[in-house]
C-alpha cells in the first residue's frame, strides 16, 4: 500500500485532557514544537571582544535552534516551519542582515569566520530542504498543496529569492538552481509576482539617477518652478564623499543581486523583457555609470584609499550591468535561434535586431558591451540560423557599433582588466584584504588606482589640441615652462581647470611639486623611421636600394649620354631587320609562277574542270549597247563646274588689286594716331567710293517710306516708289525661275 502525501496524512492520538482517542492532521498546529528562535545579528565591523562575545553566543543560538530543526521527522519539520512565526523572522533577518561579499568590515577573527560558515550552512539547508516537496517514497508532499503551502504562508517571496541567489549562488549553483526552479514549477503565481516586482527594481534606477542628479524628480518637476531658496541637486561631482559611497554601494549591491538572480534563474528573463528592461538598463548605464566614473577621478586628491575601493565596486557594477544584458538578450534572442526549427526563428531574430535598433544612440554603452560580448560574433550567428535575415538593418547596426569606437583604441579597451572584487570564503562573507586592508593602489598614484576597462576608453591627447591645452595654462600662468604644464596636464588627465585650480592652491601631486617649474617642452622624435614612411613616386621602383637588396648596375649610367650622330642613325638596321619578318609574309602573293620543265600538268591538274561553262567566253559584254555617250549628254551642253574653272579677274578686282598696289607704292605714314572721328569719314568716303564703283546705289529707304498716310507725298518719295516698282526683280526673290535656269546650265543641278 502506498504512502499518503502529508498533506493529506491523518494521524491518530490520545487526547491528554479527556483520554481518549482522536484524529487530526498531521499538518496542524498542535504538531509544533514550542521553541523561540531568536534574531539573527550580524558580527561587529570593529573587533571588540564585548560585542565579539554578544555576537558568538546569538549565533551559537540560532545555529543549534537550525541543526535541531534540520533533525526532525518529514512531518515535524513541516509543522514547524509552517506554524512558528519566529523561525521565519529569525531566516529573514538572517537573509537582511548577513554580510554580503561587496560590503565593507573589518577582518573579523577566527571564532567568528568559523561562526559565519556554520550558520551559513545551516540556513542554505533549511531552505533546502523547505523548498523540496518530496524526501523519500514515504515522506513527501503533492505538488499541488506544496505550491499553496509555500504561496499562502509565504514561505518564499521574491525578496527572498533574489537574497538567496545573491548569498548562496557562488558555490551552490547546482542546488540552487534546482531549489528556485523546483519553486516556479510547483507555484507559476510567482511568476506574477515577479512581473509586479520589476517595476519596482526599475524604481530603483530612478532613484539612483535622482540623488545622482542626473534625472528630475518626475513629471512635476518641469511644471513646478524652483524657489530661490532652494538648492538644486547635487551632481556626482559636486556632492559629498560619503554620499557618492552610499550610491555607488547601492548600485553595486543592486547590480549584484539582478546578476545572480538571472544567472541562477535565467528563465525570469521574458518576465524581465516585459517591461522593456534591456532598452532601460542600457540608458541608465549611458547615463549614470559615465558620470559616477568622472566624479570619483576628479576627487583625486581626497581619501585615495576610499577613492580606490569605490572605483573597484564601480568597476564591477559597471561589468555586472553588462552580463545582465548578456544574459537577457541570450535567453531571449540567441538560445531561441539555437534551438527552435528554421521556420519559428524568424521572430527571435525580429526581437534581436528591435533590441539593438533602440540602443543605437547608447555610444558608451555599446562599446563597452561590444569590448566584453561581441556584436558581429552575434550577428554572424543569426545570419548562420537564417538565410531571409535583414543584411540591411544587421550592416546599420554593426556600423552604429564601429561608430561607438571612433576615437578609442579598441584593444587598449578590451584587454583592460577590471581591478578583482573581493570573494568571499563560505559565499557569504567578504575578505578583508581587498575590501578594508592596505590599498593595493600605490600612494598618490591615481593613475594606477582608476585604471579599469573604462579608464583605457579616453582617447590621447596630442598634436593641435595639446598645443591649445598648454597654452591655456600659459596665459594665465607664463612663468611656468611648458614641460612642467604638459606633465601637470598627462597627470591630471588634459584637464586645463585642474591644472591652474590646483597649482594656484599649491596643491599638486608630491610628483610634480618635485619638478622644476621652468622646465621646457621637449618634442619627442617621431617614432616612425625615415625610411618607412616615404612616399613618392619613385618608391619601390628598380633602382630603389632601400626597398631591394640588388641592382642591375648596367642599367646606370654616369654622367652625359654621348648623343648619336646622324650618320649612326641612319646606318642603324635594327628596326628594319625587326620588319623584315612582317613582310615577308606577303610575298606569298605573285604575280606569275615559274615553272620548271615537266611540273605543267601536276601544276593545272587540279585545276582543270569538265563541267565549266565556257558559254559565254567569246562574247564582248556591254560593247554592242544602243546608247552611247552622245546621249548621256544631249539633254544640255557640257559645262566645266564652276569650281574647276580657271579664275578669269574681273573689272572691279583688277581696279581693287591696283588701288592695293598704289597704296603698297605710297610713302609708309608715321605713327601718329589720328582723330577717330577723322578716320570714321575717311573709311566712309572709302566706302560710298567703292559701291559707286560696283553701280549700287544708296537706297534712301526713309523716302520710299514717305509720311503718315493723309498728308501727301513730297517728290522726292514718289520718284524713289516708282524705281522701286521698276527694279524690283533685280533683288529678293522675284526671278526665281531665271536664277534656277542659270544654275542648271552651269551643271550645279543634276537634271
Amino acid at each position: 500500500m502506498s504512502a499518503l502525501p502529508l498533506d493529506q496524512l491523518q494521524i491518530t492520538q490520545k487526547d491528554l485532557k479527556t483520554g481518549k482517542l482522536r484524529t487530526s492532521p498531521a499538518l496542524h498546529p498542535e504538531q509544533k514544537a514550542d521553541r523561540y528562535f531568536v534574531l539573527y545579528k550580524p558580527p561587529p565591523k570593529d573587533n571588540i571582544p564585548a560585542l565579539v562575545e554578544e555576537y558568538l553566543e546569538r549565533a551559537t543560538f540560532v545555529a543549534n535552534d537550525l541543526d535541531w530543526l534540520l533533525a526532525l521527522p518529514h512531518d515535524k519539520f513541516w509543522c514547524q516551519v509552517i506554524f512558528d512565526e519566529t523561525l521565519q523572522k529569525c531566516l529573514d533577518s538572517y537573509l537582511h542582515y548577513v554580510p554580503r561579499k561587496f560590503d565593507e568590515w573589518v577582518a573579523p577573527s577566527s571564532e567568528v569566520v568559523d561562526m559565519q560558515k556554520r550558520l551559513h550552512r545551516s540556513v542554505f539547508l533549511t531552505f533546502l530542504r523547505m523548498s523540496t516537496h518530496k524526501e523519500s517514497k514515504d515522506h513527501f508532499i503533492s505538488p499541488s498543496a506544496f505550491g499553496e503551502i509555500l504561496y499562502n504562508n509565504f514561505l518564499f517571496d521574491i525578496p527572498k529569492i533574489l537574497d538567496l541567489c545573491v548569498l548562496f549562488g557562488k558555490g551552490n549553483s547546482p542546488l540552487l538552481k534546482k531549489m528556485i526552479g523546483n519553486i516556479f514549477i510547483q507555484q507559476p503565481s510567482y511568476y506574477n509576482d515577479l512581473d509586479e516586482t520589476i517595476p519596482t527594481i526599475l524604481q530603483v534606477f530612478s532613484n539612483i539617477l535622482q540623488h545622482s542628479g542626473l534625472q528630475g524628480d518626475g513629471d512635476g518637476a518641469s511644471a513646478t518652478p524652483q524657489k530661490l531658496e532652494e538648492r538644486g541637486p547635487l551632481t556626482p561631482s559636486d556632492m559629498p564623499l560619503l554620499e557618492l559611497k552610499d550610491i555607488v554601494l547601492y548600485l553595486c549591491d543592486t547590480c549584484t543581486t539582478l546578476w545572480a538572480f538571472l544567472d541562477i534563474f535565467p528563465l525570469a528573463c521574458q518576465t524581465f523583457q516585459k517591461h522593456d528592461f534591456c532598452y532601460r538598463l542600457a540608458s541608465f548605464y549611458e547615463t549614470a555609470i559615465p558620470e559616477l566614473e568622472s566624479a570619483i577621478k576628479k576627487r583625486r586628491l581626497e581619501d585615495s584609499k576610499l577613492l580606490g575601493d569605490l572605483w573597484q565596486r564601480l568597476s564591477h557594477s559597471r561589468k555586472k550591468l553588462l552580463e545582465i544584458f548578456h544574459i537577457l538578450l541570450n535567453q531571449i534572442c540567441l538560445l531561441p535561434v539555437l534551438e527552435s526549427s528554421s521556420e519559428n526563428i524568424q521572430c527571435f531574430i525580429e526581437e534581436f535586431l528591435q533590441i539593438f535598433s533602440s540602443l543605437l544612440q547608447e555610444k558608451r554603452f555599446l562599446r563597452d558591451y561590444d569590448a566584453l560580448f561581441s556584436v558581429a560574433d552575434d550577428v554572424s550567428l543569426l545570419q548562420q540560423a537564417s538565410s531571409v535575415l535583414d543584411e540591411t538593418r544587421t550592416a546599420y547596426i554593426l556600423q552604429a557599433v564601429e561608430s561607438a569606437w571612433e576615437g578609442v583604441d579598441r584593444r587598449k579597451a578590451i584587454d583592460a582588466k577590471d581591478p578583482p572584487v573581493a570573494e568571499d570564503l563560505n559565499g557569504g562573507m567578504a575578505t578583508a584584504e581587498l575590501i578594508s586592508g592596505p590599498s593595493s593602489y600605490p600612494e598618490n598614484s591615481e593613475e594606477e588606482k582608476c585604471m579599469g576597462a573604462a579608464a583605457a576608453l579616453g582617447p590621447a591627447v596630442h598634436g593641435v589640441e595639446l598645443d591649445s591645452l598648454i597654452s591655456q595654462v600659459k596665459d594665465l600662468l607664463p612663468d611656468l615652462g611648458e614641460g612642467f604644464i604638459l606633465a601637470c596636464l598627462e597627470h591630471y588627465d588634459y584637464d586645463p581647470e585642474q591644472v591652474i585650480n590646483n597649482i594656484l592652491e599649491e596643491r599638486l601631486a608630491p610628483a610634480l611639486s618635485q619638478l622644476d617649474r621652468s622646465l621646457d617642452r621637449q618634442m619627442k622624435p617621431d617614432p616612425t623611421p625615415l625610411l618607412t614612411s616615404r612616399h613618392n613616386v619613385f618608391q619601390n621602383d628598380e633602382f630603389d636600394v632601400f626597398s631591394r637588396d640588388s641592382v642591375d648596375l648596367s642599367r646606370v649610367h654616369k654622367g652625359r649620354r654621348k648623343e648619336e650622330s646622324t650618320r649612326s642613325l641612319l646606318n642603324n638596321k635594327r628596326e628594319v631587320v625587326a620588319q623584315r619578318q612582317r613582310y615577308e609574309q606577303y610575298s606569298v602573293v605573285v604575280e606569275e609562277v615559274p615553272l620548271q620543265p615537266g611540273e605543267g600538268l601536276s601544276y593545272y591538274g587540279d585545276d582543270y574542270e569538265d563541267e565549266y561553262d565556257d558559254t559565254y567566253d567569246g562574247n564582248q559584254v556591254g560593247a554592242n549597247d544602243a546608247d552611247s555617250d552622245d546621249e548621256l549628254i544631249s539633254r544640255r551642253p557640257f559645262t566645266i563646274p564652276q569650281v574647276l574653272r580657271t579664275k578669269v579677274p574681273r573689272e572691279g578686282q583688277e581696279e581693287e588689286e591696283e588701288e592695293e598696289e598704289a597704296e603698297d607704292e605710297a610713302p609708309k605714314p608715321d605713327h601718329f594716331v589720328q582723330d577717330p572721328a577723322v578716320l570714321r569719314e575717311k573709311a566712309e568716303v572709302r566706302r560710298m567710293a567703292f559701291l559707286a564703283r560696283k553701280g549700287y546705289r544708296h537706297d534712301s529707304l526713309t523716302a520710299v517710306a514717305g509720311s503718315t498716310r493723309g498728308h501727301g507725298q513730297s517728290r522726292e518719295t514718289t520718284q524713289e516708289r516708282r524705281k522701286k516698282e521698276a527694279n524690283k526683280s533685280t533683288r529678293a526673290n522675284h526671278n526665281r525661275r531665271t536664277m534656277a535656269d542659270r544654275k542648271r546650265n552651269k551643271g550645279m543641278i543634276p537634271s
